[in-house]
């Protein structure tokens, strides 16, 4: 006896395609090759001794404002300035004693400071800006 055979058609429910989706984004995500993240090589600084200290404190320290420049306490001119930094640099030797410390008011022309960085890196000098925050601190 000879059944008869009809054609089955099976379709998976439809709402298991979201889930088999869901399944192989998962398994190709775990069996991925994971690459490590590499990043910059960094050189951390070492604490600072004491007499490090010392003689960061011997930096040229210079001061623009809106009237003048002040380099250590004495207000000059710029072309006073440009021959005393000069003067100043010319007899250090080692690449540290040679940083100048820059502090800038907030109202300094930009013609000022320019012409005291040019003078500054025409003597040899390497400048070095000093930026503050401001903090408020509240007292109760």
């Amino acid at each position: 006896m000879k059944l008869k055979r009809g054609k089955l058609l099976v379709d998976p429910p439809e709402c298991a395609t979201a889930d088999m989706a869901f399944t192989l984004i998962i398994f190709f995500l775990v069996c991925a090759a994971v690459q490590p993240e590499t990043g910059m090589s960094q050189a951390l600084p070492k604490t600072e001794e004491k007499s490090e200290e010392r003689e960061q404190s011997k930096n040229l320290e210079v001061s623009i404002t809106a009237s003048s420049i002040v380099m250590n306490g004495n207000p000059l001119q710029l072309p006073e300035f440009t021959r005393r930094i000069a003067a100043e640099l010319k007899t250090k030797t080692r690449e540290q004693d040679r940083i100048v410390v820059v502090k800038s008011a907030p109202d300094t022309p930009y013609p000022a400071w320019i012409g005291v960085s040019r003078a500054i890196d025409s003597a040899g000098g390497i400048l070095t800006l000093e930026l503050e925050s401001e903090r408020t601190i509240e007292i109760k």
